[in-house]
């Protein structure tokens, strides 16, 4: 039997603290946060105090009873996060602050504990245990030896002040940069301002404006209001053929956070600092080695090999495109055309590219309304690894009335999995990007009972305006598959240890693999042809604009490549090589680098470290190898598809059964490299990830 995520709770229960099952988003309030955290420590340092005493070094007597601190932690912590994320505010932000140091203290004290730790060296020697069993105990002790276990006196101290500090850093960041986002906007009124803007983002910026304030605003009218937005930003720099306003939105979006009271490059040096501290408390030498120590990657020299291999596989062709995309821009008799800036690049690109592909993207939103990309992308899902996905609106409280839930069911009909998915842009209280994180994890309540897993997916793409559905551009497509493959790895798990299930203990450098897997259907015939149908008339894609897709795949593909090498290797050089009270500055670095994984050097008021968010605010520091390391496996494994004929619908599926078996079932409990392996075969190879990309002959 399975038990579906409930939220009953005795009315007087401060909501923060129910501790199990789906949050109650209606009932949630920034006042509640102080007195539900104090409460919550309080409880939970009587358990942990009275686990150490009692424990006995068995999986019974150690890691349930831990697993039950560790998931009512997770529980609050991870709901008061998730509305950090999506319902950002100033109440909320100073009820975080209050309690952050507290939350990072226990988490600390938890990680740190010598009783804990001895528990699980033993336990590690216990031959019964299952694989995935064995897996969590060896994480558990790696974990606690890089959380300070073995520190005594001083060095704990430092440890720990220094855990303290980064955490409160990284909130710092996070909210500079959204506020600096927040902050800037370009308010145009005269026709001569929006030439060659998409009604789409005539549409938003209107939307935009009576947001502000702006009560009359209208599409056709004005005013508009451009944000730095990704939704209005990207469109913008594509389309508008006023050079000078794109310089303006340049600049304003690369300089963010890089000034005044926002200013974020003091705390990135801070930060730097204090993890190199860490590094050297722990015993590595720098802190890239720390964190490669639990990745993936055998080592920083792996990770530096590979960004080499991509950067000499990609230089040329960056260098080839930008001087295509020159002449294109000389022939068209632009003014700028012998010397493009960066605000110059994503016009002639783009305009480039609606010529040689005669491909617009604006037009082809029409063509991607969500209800029906939605459809193609559940469709997907049952086709791959026979599930069907429905509606379940009403059935789970939401954060906001534009958050859709959804239920995963088997073949049998029979409840899986679920998902929240909040898909459009709210610059005022959401951070950007899209992500994917755990509400509840898989795991065995009782004999025979499951707790089945929870999802959040959460997009920032073009809201409904005016009437219209949300009209998403192909790049929005794509970035909700990444998302839902994240999602999939979570809610397909077969792991019944929390500790293992879904994304839990697997490598993070091994994360994206299912995410970017995804990605590659987008242009799968069968599935685009099922989600592409115009909003209005119901008319498919025209096959025209299917065949342009695909032929516009890999246009500027040197470029995209090279930029992210570029971001993989400052951040791993910031982490491994740099020395924060050394001579040379970030800046250095960033133009150091520069001189090999970009083609122009960057501007000098480019700041784009100070909005950084991936490694200064997220997981990835030390890390952003991670979306290429993945990808090697993700090309790979969506070779596997297309070795056996991506038409063949009988091997198709048996080639996505293999997949679920292994791919997403197994979550953390076997080591990324015998998963795939089991799924491929044989180890990966950079092969397909360059034959994908257009860098090699197929």
């Amino acid at each position: 039997m399975t038990s579906m995520a409930t939220t009953s709770a005795p009315a007087a229960t401060n909501p923060f603290l129910i501790g199990h099952g789906l949050p109650p988003f209606d009932q949630l309030q920034p006042e509640q946060v102080e007195p539900a955290i104090t409460q919550l420590i309080a409880d939970l340092t009587a358990a942990l105090d009275s686990l150490e005493q009692t424990m006995t070094p068995t999986w019974q007597g150690l890691a349930e009873p831990l697993t039950k601190i560790s998931e009512r932690l997770d529980w609050t912590w991870g709901v008061l996060g998730h509305l950090m994320g999506v319902k950002n505010s100033p109440e909320l932000r100073t009820a975080y602050e209050a309690v952050q140091p507290a939350l990072v203290q226990f988490a600390t004290r938890l990680s740190q504990s010598r009783a804990f730790y001895n528990g699980f060296k033993q336990l590690a020697k216990e031959p019964s245990l299952s694989p995935a069993q064995q897996r969590i105990v060896d994480a558990a002790v790696r974990d606690a030896e890089l959380s300070g276990v073995g520190l005594d006196g001083e060095a704990k101290d430092q440890f720990n002040q220094i855990q303290q500090q980064l955490a409160e850093l990284s909130t710092q960041f996070s909210n500079h940069v959204l506020d600096a986002t927040k902050a800037f906007s370009l308010v145009l009124t005269t026709p001569d301002d929006i030439v060659g803007l998409p009604p789409s983002l005539l549409s938003l910026a209107a939307q935009n404006a009576r947001d502000a304030g702006e009560e009359t605003a209208t599409a056709d009218a004005g005013p508009w209001r451009i944000t730095l937005d990704i939704p209005c930003y990207g469109p913008f720099l594509k389309h508008s053929r006023r050079r000078d306003l794109r310089a303006q939105l340049y600049r304003a979006y690369v300089s963010r956070a890089s000034s005044g009271e926002l200013d974020n490059s003091p705390l990135i040096d801070k930060t730097l600092s204090l993890r190199k501290q860490q590094a050297n408390l722990l015993g590595f030498d720098t802190y890239a080695d720390l964190s490669v120590a639990r990745k993936m990657a055998p080592s920083v020299e792996a990770v530096e090999t590979l960004m080499e291999e991509l950067r000499s596989a990609s230089y040329e062709s960056a260098v080839k495109e930008l001087s295509d995309l020159k002449a294109f821009a000389q022939a068209q008799k632009a003014p700028e055309a012998d010397d493009l800036k960066q605000w110059d690049i994503p016009f002639w690109a783009e305009s480039m590219r609606e010529t040689e592909f005669d491909l617009n993207d604006e037009e082809l939103r029409p063509y991607f309304p969500l209800p029906r990309v939605l459809n193609g992308l559940f469709e997907l899902a049952s086709r791959l690894f026979g599930v069907t996905i429905t509606a379940a609106d009403g059935q789970a409280p939401v954060w906001h009335p534009d958050v859709r839930y959804f239920v995963i069911a088997d073949a049998s009909d029979q409840p899986i999995a679920y998902f929240y998915l909040d898909p459009y842009s709210r610059p005022a209280e959401k951070r950007g990007g899209a992500w994917m994180d755990e509400c509840i994890v898989r795991a065995h309540t009782e004999p025979g009972s499951v707790r089945l897993p929870v999802a959040y997916l959460v997009c920032n793409q073009s809201p409904p305006v005016d009437g219209k559905p949300s009209l998403m551009t192909f790049r929005e497509v794509e970035t909700l598959f990444h998302e839902f493959g994240h999602g999939l790895q979570h809610m397909l798990t077969q792991v019944d240890y929390p500790g293992a299930a879904g994304i839990n203990n697997v490598e993070w450098d091994a994360v994206e693999l299912q995410s970017q897997f995804l990605e590659n259907w987008c242009y799968d015939r069968s599935t685009l042809f099922k989600m592409a149908r115009h909003y209005k008339t119901d008319e498919p894609l025209p096959e025209a604009d299917y065949q342009k897709l695909l032929a516009a795949r890999n246009f500027m593909t040197g470029n995209a490549i090279l930029r992210q090498v570029n971001f993989g290797w400052l951040d791993i050089e910031l982490h491994s090589r740099y020395q924060p009270d050394g001579a040379e500055t970030i800046w250095h670095v960033r133009d150091r680098l520069a001189q090999k994984t970009t083609v122009r050097p960057p501007l000098a008021e480019d700041a784009f470290l100070c909005s950084f968010g991936h490694i200064f605010a997220g997981g990835y520091a030390a890390g952003y190898y991670s979306y290429f390391w993945a990808e090697v496996l993700s090309a790979d494994a969506f070779a596997a598809f297309e070795e056996v004929g991506i038409e063949n619908e009988a091997a198709v599926q048996a080639t996505g059964k293999r997949f679920r078996d292994t791919v997403l079932a197994l979550g953390g409990s076997k080591h990324p490299m015998e998963v795939f392996q089991a799924f491929r075969g044989r180890e990966p190879s950079t092969e397909a990830l360059l034959k994908h990309r257009g860098l090699k002959a197929a």
